[in-house]
């Protein structure tokens, strides 16, 4: 009664099927790498469990010419007491 449905039987419906657990598992993959990137960031791992202390900063800023030898060297007594 069925047969095999003037060849549409199974042709078709076996390549849409192959094409739709293809398109799951494509998309279950790039989920899966979108979560590891936005839980564990973009740098380096090492680089986001080392926060930067203040004197860190303060030795940054100095570096960069942001601020001068005295304002430099105030700010570092400041922190270190």
């Amino acid at each position: 009664m069925w047969g095999n449905m003037g060849g549409y039987g199974w042709g078709w419906g076996g390549m849409g099927m192959g094409l739709g657990m293809l398109l799951f598992w494509g998309l279950l993959v790039v989920g899966i790498v979108l979560l590891v990137k936005y839980t564990w960031g973009t740098g380096s791992f090492s680089e986001r469990r080392h926060e930067k202390s203040a004197l860190d900063i303060l030795k940054e800023r100095y570096a960069r010419g942001e601020i001068e030898r005295e304002e430099f060297e105030q700010k570092k007594h400041d922190l270190e007491t």
